[in-house]
């Protein structure tokens, strides 16, 4: 199958997101021992765009900054260098206990050791998310977007930034954008708002293209029922995520892609490392190989933005898989929490186990 895109648009994928700061140990010692750290702008949806943006799509993040904070115009000029369009209002901080931008600290473990990440997000700006402040009218019909990434993160951020993403999906569909949605449970953002989450997250489902999430996101997201994990047997994984797929067909049929990741901890610097896809009535599996690890974190969105990337490029669902694989596989090499491939060549000579050195 091939998935239709909108043509001459101004951006190929838009993505609202709530950025922040990610602060790493040197050296990859834990962090609460540590005295030196890195410093990147971060997101799960801007590190699933950074996939297109590296390799020259043109990708739009939708976002909101606090006003004269130093750690807004390093998000800024972060996000210039990786080659992202960025549209957001400024609030005005309030005061010392007022708005900020989230931190993530986190330190990606050695060994036996493993990695450990803690989100502070008190005061987070990108809660006030609120479609008022942007033109939607501009951005779907006049200037036009090919495919909106939507992430369960935000949707269910705060009770603002789930009707922000509501409205953000409702606006694609009226004009033609394709929708993709990872559904990113999270236990701690839907405590108390079972019923409130659940209702956004079906009508974000009953419009999407693409839905990326493992068979619990599926039923506590969607309350879709279906088989029990199947373990650490990969056999069993695979037949209990299409069993999963199967009820989520029947009741979101607008989607024609369904996606995951499988993955198998050695240790924290080995992982086996595969992936599903389901495109229309065929199945796409990577079955797990071996990759060398020097961070996780951030594997799973580069595989969604690999995904994303090929289906823009127009290939076949085949390497859909295969590129997303392999992007994923690529930021586990890197410092950084997204994928940064110099050229597609790069992606393919990872899929095609091909490490010598290129002159």
């Amino acid at each position: 199958m091939t998935m239709n895109l909108r043509k001459d648009c101004a951006t190929a994928l838009l993505v609202p997101t709530s950025m922040g700061v990610r602060f790493t140990p040197a050296g990859g010692q834990p962090f609460h021992c540590s005295d030196t750290f890195t410093m990147q702008a971060t997101s799960a949806e801007s590190n699933v765009a950074s996939v297109s943006s590296s390799l020259g799509l043109p990708v739009k993040v939708l976002t909101a900054f606090v006003k004269g904070s130093p750690i807004a115009r390093f998000i800024k000029d972060d996000l210039a260098r990786r080659h992202m369009a960025v549209e957001g209002p400024e609030l005005d901080q309030g005061g010392p206990w007022g708005y900020r931008h989230q931190f993530n600290l986190a330190d990606s473990g050695i060994g036996s050791r493993g990695p450990r990440v803690h989100n502070d997000r008190a005061g987070e700006v990108g809660r006030t998310l609120n479609v008022k402040d942007f033109d939607l009218q501009r951005i779907f019909a006049t200037e036009g977007v090919q495919l909106v990434h939507l992430s369960g993160l935000i949707a269910a951020l705060s009770p603002q930034t789930g009707t922000f993403c509501l409205e953000i999906a409702r606006a694609a569909k009226k004009h033609g954008s394709r929708i993709a949605f990872d559904l990113n449970h999270r236990a701690s953002f839907w405590t108390g708002r079972e019923k409130e989450l659940a209702g956004i997250f079906a009508e974000i489902a009953g419009v999407a293209d693409i839905l990326v999430g493992n068979e619990e996101d599926f039923q506590l997201c969607l309350g879709l029922e279906g088989p029990e994990a199947g373990g650490k047997d990969l056999a069993a994984k695979i037949e209990s995520f299409k069993g999963m797929i199967g009820a989520a067909r029947k009741r979101f049929g607008g989607a024609s892609v369904f996606a995951t990741t499988l993955r198998q901890v050695v240790s924290v610097n080995e992982h086996l490392w595969g992936a599903i896809l389901s495109a229309g009535d065929q199945w796409h599996i990577v079955e797990p190989r071996p990759i060398g690890v020097l961070d996780r974190i951030g594997g799973g969105d580069g595989f969604v933005g690999g995904m994303l990337y090929a289906i823009l490029r127009g290939w076949k669902p085949e390497q859909w898989v295969q590129f997303g694989w392999a992007t994923g596989a690529l930021v586990t090499t890197l410092l950084t929490d997204y994928a940064q491939p110099a050229d597609e060549e790069q992606i393919w000579s990872i899929w095609q186990g091909n490490a010598r050195v290129k002159r």
